[in-house]
């Protein structure tokens, strides 16, 4: 927010700071975020220092920018915040839960207003509760908790006097609070710039008073000025960005020996100054801070709120957060998928290249050949590293549940802990985005029908808190989602019983996992009540819906009365694929490498045929049903000599199946294209390529031709 910062101080001179709102809104987004996860995770019974200040820094920071770009209603509400968590951090007041319910709800009300000033629309947002509540509990009361509520009038669009107005107390001034100090503004390459604080003293009459102490003749660059104000050393320095940056504002007290330079005539020994509170007179990162903390609001007695509050040590840890962050690069997803195309075009080419390559002579065209291979190998590491740019680490997704269950398990009283695991496993963003909905359910379905009752779990010699598990890791080409919980699990007889009911063949023979895969059908439900929480017969479908949409699969193992499990399968990425391309007369069709387990030929005579019209294949002591992909899609032969000589086995959903086909062409990465968007959805279908040659080839949907074979 820095950089921000410096343009704010150049509002006056008409710099159109609209150009810098999108950067505001993801970084008040993440501060926000931040700020959530610290007050779930903090410790109320002992809160620590360093916890306090990381949270107070994220409200402070989103209502410099706030302030900054005349976001009044975000700048009053983080104000109120930051006062009491200001109050918090120097153990004025002890940490309570309804503080931390009414800063969460706060964190959701500035998220609401944020949405609104990014364009999303909607009531204006009344926080007249939510300011009351956090007053008094900065007072050292404990109001009731406050819900932010829309209101009917949207107010006045903000203004820069509004945004100034926001940082000042609403209360009237109290003269006897009064105190002075020294501003000290520089060195400055021109001192006159520092005169606009004077102009801002007049904009704001309920400010205080300011005088110039050296009249601008010191000859540093350094200009001082004596103020007088009932305001706090944060409020005074978010007013001062308006004109100077902050790291070139000090706050002095006006007392014997301060207000000068280090050295200087007057100046106390250097060893004094090392002894002053390091969070006082100085901005974070201030030339001569000895470190970066906040600066606390003076009251009448600095000294002897000096001497009450204890000192803590910041952790060393945390120290080089700056340095990561300018190591970073914000870029529009946008540019990130063109780079993606061009690179998918690229592998058509490369892949055309290596299919004509192969009519030459190697001996007499060596160095083409050498060229051919090193720039297969430079593409492939091309695609890696490009494709890596839109992959995104779980924690993405997983930081949102932590609050949704703490505030669903209050809701049904409850007690959960929520357990994270491979948080650093990486999906590509396109994925992320469309795979957080069906998470969410489960989870939600988890907590409301898994977890039971706190009085029910300690009879049954369970914990009282229950425990919800998401766990993400790699496997082969693919990524595996695990949401499980150490509830009361599904119960067989009810969901047979279930089923029957809603006129589903459900069969005593079933097998388990066929039993489980019941709650997927459209409609069904084993909620004893309907809830506002889940229970309505409509999810579980739309979950599995969605995952194969995707090209996963949704697998569900059960234990009843010890829990339940959900694995979500998913290819890492949607883009490229590596693929086997296998003919069936004159077409190509291509399977996802990830789905193959193995290929072998086969005869005739050693398909068998049951039912009359199904067939199966006997492998390894395992009967899978055979699919003649001439059949399913209606391929036109000429052939007929080299007619269905290979099988190739594929899996999906928990299933396989046995594919006839003429012949394996070769494995290679192909580039996906969406076939609906271009044309319109083919069943068995989920995709097609561009080969080598110029040719397209469709890529096969194995869950859907494993269904078939079920069928």
């Amino acid at each position: 927010m820095g950089e921000m910062t410096q343009e704010g101080a150049n509002i006056g001179a008409g710099i159109d700071l609209s150009q810098f709102y999108q950067v505001f809104f993801e970084e008040a987004g993440e501060n926000l975020d931040r700020m959530e996860a610290q007050l779930l995770e903090i410790d109320i019974a002992a809160a620590d220092d360093e916890e306090l200040n990381s949270i107070f820094r994220c409200a402070h920071s989103v209502k410099g920018g706030a302030a900054t770009f005349g976001f009044a209603d975000v700048a009053e509400l983080t104000h109120q915040m930051e006062t009491l968590l200001d109050k918090l951090r120097r153990h004025e007041l002890t940490p309570t839960a309804a503080m931390v319910d009414v800063l969460l709800q706060s964190g959701d009300a500035l998220r609401a207003q944020l949405a609104r000033h990014q364009g999303a629309g909607g009531d204006p947002i009344d926080t007249t509760d939510l300011l009351t509540s956090i007053r008094a509990m900065s007072a050292g009361q404990a109001p009731a908790a406050p819900i932010a509520k829309p209101i009917a009038e949207a107010p006045v669009a903000p203004v820069r006097a509004e945004a100034l107005a926001a940082l000042v107390e609403t209360a009237p001034a109290d003269p006897s609070l009064a105190r002075e100090l020294e501003v000290r503004v520089g060195p400055l390459a021109d001192p006159a710039r520092a005169d606009n604080l004077v102009e801002l003293f007049k904009e704001i009459t309920d400010l205080g008073t300011i005088e110039p102490i050296d009249g601008g003749q010191a000859g540093d660059g350094i200009r001082r000025f004596r103020v007088i104000t009932t305001s706090s050393d944060n409020d005074l320095l978010d007013l001062f960005t308006f004109h100077v940056a902050r790291e070139e504002v000090a706050l002095l007290p006006m007392t014997e020996g301060y207000g000068f330079h280090a050295g200087s005539p007057g100046a106390p020994p250097a060893a004094e100054l090392e002894h002053r509170d390091p969070g006082y007179g100085f901005f974070d990162n201030a030339p001569g801070a000895p470190g970066a903390v906040e600066a606390p609001a003076a009251g009448p007695s600095v000294a002897a709120a000096e001497a009450a509050r204890p000192r803590v040590a910041p952790k060393a840890e945390k120290a080089p957060a700056a340095a990561l962050e300018s190591s970073t690069l914000r870029v529009s997803v946008e540019k990130v998928d063109q780079l993606i195309n061009l690179v998918g075009e690229l592998v058509i080419t490369q892949a055309m290249l290596a299919q004509n390559s192969k009519q030459i002579d190697p001996a007499l065209y060596q160095q083409l050949a050498a060229g051919l291979a090193d720039l297969d190998r430079n593409t492939r590491d091309l695609q890696e590293s490009v494709m890596s740019i839109r992959m995104i680490p779980m924690s993405m997704v997983f930081s949102r549940f932590p609050r949704m269950l703490r505030d669903l398990a209050a809701k049904l009283g409850k007690k959960v802990e929520f357990v994270t695991q491979g948080e650093a496993t990486e999906l590509d963003k396109g994925l992320v985005e469309k795979i957080t909905d069906p998470l969410t359910h489960l989870v939600r379905n988890s907590c409301d029908h898994g977890i039971e009752m706190p009085e029910e779990r300690l009879a049954k010699g369970k914990p009282e808190h229950g425990t919800i598990t998401l766990a993400a890791s790699h496997q082969g080409g693919s990524i595996l989602i695990e949401v499980r919980d150490d509830g009361k699990g599904l119960s067989r007889e009810k969901l047979i019983k279930k089923a029957r009911e809603r006129g589903i063949d459900a069969p005593d023979s079933m097998t388990d996992s066929e039993v489980w895969s019941l709650i997927f059908a459209p409609g069904f439900s084993t909620a004893e009540v309907v809830t506002d929480v889940s229970g309505r017969g409509v999810g579980m479908d739309v979950v599995k819906k969605n995952i194969t949409a995707l090209g996963g699969t949704v697998e569900i193992d059960s234990a009843e009365g010890y829990g339940m499990s959900v694995k979500v399968r998913l290819p890492l990425t949607l883009a490229i694929m590596d693929g086997m391309s296998v003919g069936v007369g004159d077409e190509v069709y291509i399977l996802p490498l990830s789905s193959v387990i193995e290929s072998f030929q086969v005869k005739a005579d050693t398909i068998k045929t049951i039912g009359g019209s199904g067939r199966v294949i006997e492998v390894r002591e395992e009967f899978m049903p055979v699919l003649d992909l001439e059949q399913v899609f209606g391929v036109p032969r000429a052939d007929f000599e080299n007619a269905g000589g290979i099988m190739v086995v594929a899996e999906a959903e928990g299933g396989r199946v046995a594919l006839l086909v003429d012949q394996l062409l070769g494995q290679q990465q192909v580039v996906v294209k969406n076939l609906e968007a271009n044309y319109r959805r083919v069943n068995d279908i989920s995709g097609a390529t561009i080969m080598g040659d110029g040719r397209v080839a469709l890529i096969l949907d194995v869950g859907s031709l494993v269904r078939r074979s079920r069928h």
